[in-house]
């Protein structure tokens, strides 16, 4: 079967990735941290999962006023984590099992404590001055512009020393890098070929849509030079490499992820977008008072992008990340159908075409945390809004209602490893609260019960090895407009894989269209297996099955 020119030296089409929060993984030492020796400890467990890519949330060092996405050294290894030697002996034991190492790369800013910005505040006539984004006061005083951080407040702080203001987009402490500096560009440049000679696999780039900004004309994404850093990036690093790059870009849309991942482009490998997140936040209070879900709306994202990318470009797949509420707490039912449904979610995933990428503990259908006070949360972002909204009026109930639906903290409760003391991830204190379900949901049970969610994710891993299909076929979608169901078919030469879900409690019936109608092979179910769609079909609650077959076009 001849493939498409999308497949052309892009190992990484096949592959799932895997995307480890080190903190939060496994402790190695009993200090209540994750770390590399703990990431390294657990490779045969993502061996078996069927896993070819790990992405690490930062490891550099770092003093975490946003745990690692504040570098202050980005060629030394946080001390909590391990040593440069602990990362080569990860990349190392990882590459003998055929798993490659994608480092997170956050060049949109760094730490206050790193010696760039330490120099730079120093002095106005500091040679790393214009490292950083500086500018006088306002006229009159204040801030030079009514920008405003992502974390909250104003994105000017005041250097009392020198005067002037510096721009930081995130915390107060993460000082943004002036891209317009060619000596900045440089410099990344070269720490990043550093990293690649160590056999890294390549880069998921942190909010990388905000290095072109031009904050004098209140540009924050999408800047007019973005494209141009981008492959200037692409031709000093890792351009002439076989390697993934990933970046997140919270601005993208179908359209302009083209000029990202464009096979003509010379930039990326693929982007995060996140349109199918934020349709579901509210217009004043955005995640910390979510909208009800709408799976019409979820169904007419997901497949504009299917189709912006069918024949260029290419698309990631996933439902979480360190900074998302669980998949099954957001979009399945914990509380009737918890298996049923983490199920359903990865098979709706799993086999549109783009790359899959599982975020820990997502495989054994790890849920949000029942946290009741805010001293229990640690992420940055939840304690500043906690403040800022409530000033605003918005209740201590429904802030902590928002935060337990959308906070990142949900993310970030430690990995559940076995039903043994604090889920197995560690011997001392850990940093944040495990959650308290660890008992019935953790990685020990699941790996030994053949109809687990992580049995179930391990199968649809290697189905995408083994079926080009899942990978390269042409996306269709049905009954765009059923608020229950989602229907799509994929479409490779003489064969069709057709894919049906139940996104609701409810056992639906429902009179299906020719198209979808037809006898085959099923490839996975989370009930019993279906080999045929009838023109009347009964869907259990969260039901999803995928039947391959003979296409008929």
């Amino acid at each position: 079967m001849e493939l498409p020119s999308t497949s052309r030296n892009a190992w990484w089409h096949t592959a799932t990735v895997y995307q480890v929060y080190p903190r939060s993984f496994a402790d190695s030492n009993g200090d209540g941290v994750g770390d590399l020796p703990g990431i390294t400890s657990k490779l045969e467990y993502l061996k078996a999962l069927g896993i070819e890519l790990i992405w690490l949330s930062p490891v550099y060092a770092s003093p975490m006023d946003d745990n690692g996405y504040d570098i202050s050294d980005y060629q030394a290894i946080a001390p909590e984590f391990g040593t440069l030697a602990d990362f080569d002996d990860l990349v190392a034991q990882a590459r003998s099992r055929g798993i490659g190492v994608v480092l997170d790369l956050v060049v949109n800013h760094t730490s206050d404590a790193h010696p760039w910005f330490v120099q730079s505040r120093a002095s106005r006539r500091s040679a790393y001055r214009d490292y950083y984004i500086w500018r006088k006061p306002a006229e009159g005083g204040g801030p030079p512009n009514q920008l405003t951080s992502s974390f909250g407040g104003p994105a000017w702080t005041l250097d009392e020393r020198t005067g002037e203001y510096y721009l930081h987009l995130f915390s107060r402490r993460q000082p943004d890098l002036n891209w317009a500096n060619p000596n900045v560009r440089h410099e990344i440049y070269q720490m990043m070929n550093w990293w690649l000679e160590r056999g890294i696999a390549g880069f998921r780039m942190d909010v990388i849509d905000y290095i072109g900004k031009q904050v004098d004309q209140n540009i924050v994404t999408d800047g007019p030079h973005l494209h141009d850093y981008l492959q200037e990036m692409n031709r000093a690093t890792f351009g002439s490499r076989d390697v993934i790059t990933v970046g997140e870009t919270w601005s993208a849309t179908p359209g302009s992820a083209l000029l990202y991942s464009g096979r003509a482009r010379q930039e990326l490998s693929m982007v995060f977008q996140f349109e199918h997140v934020t349709q579901q936040w509210d217009e004043i209070y955005g995640k910390w008072r979510s909208q009800p879900f709408d799976l019409v709306k979820l169904k007419s994202i997901l497949g504009k992008w299917q189709y912006a990318l069918a024949e260029d470009g290419w698309n990631s797949l996933f439902w979480g990340n360190h900074d998302l509420p669980r998949a099954v707490s957001k979009y399945g039912d914990v509380k009737g159908y918890p298996v049923e449904s983490a199920k359903m979610l990865a098979t709706v995933l799993h086999l549109l075409k783009g790359t899959p990428f599982v975020y820990q503990g997502e495989e054994i259908g790890m849920t949000n945390a029942p946290f009741t006070k805010i001293e229990q949360y640690r992420d940055i972002e939840t304690l500043n809004m906690h403040r800022l909204h409530l000033e605003a009026g918005l209740s201590p109930e429904d802030f902590i209602r928002g935060a337990n639906e959308n906070g990142r903290d949900n993310a970030r409760t430690p990995m559940q490893w076995s039903a043994g003391a604090n889920a197995g991830f560690t011997t001392g204190i850990p940093w944040i609260d495990v959650n308290e379900n660890y008992i019935a949901i953790n990685a020990e049970v699941a790996m030994s019960d053949e109809h687990s969610i992580w049995n179930h994710y391990r199968r649809l891993i290697l189905l995408r090895k083994s079926h080009p299909i899942i990978v390269y076929g042409r996306f269709q979608s049905y009954l765009d407009q059923h608020p229950d169901i989602f229907a799509y078919t994929r479409t490779l030469g003489e064969q069709r894989l057709t894919v049906l879900a139940n996104f609701s409690a409810r056992t639906i019936t429902l009179d299906l269209p020719n198209e979808l109608q037809g006898s085959g092979r099923c490839l996975i179910s989370n009930y019993d297996p279906v080999h045929k769609v009838d023109a009347a079909m009964e869907f259990r609650p969260y039901e999803a099955f995928a039947i391959l077959a003979q296409s008929r076009s």
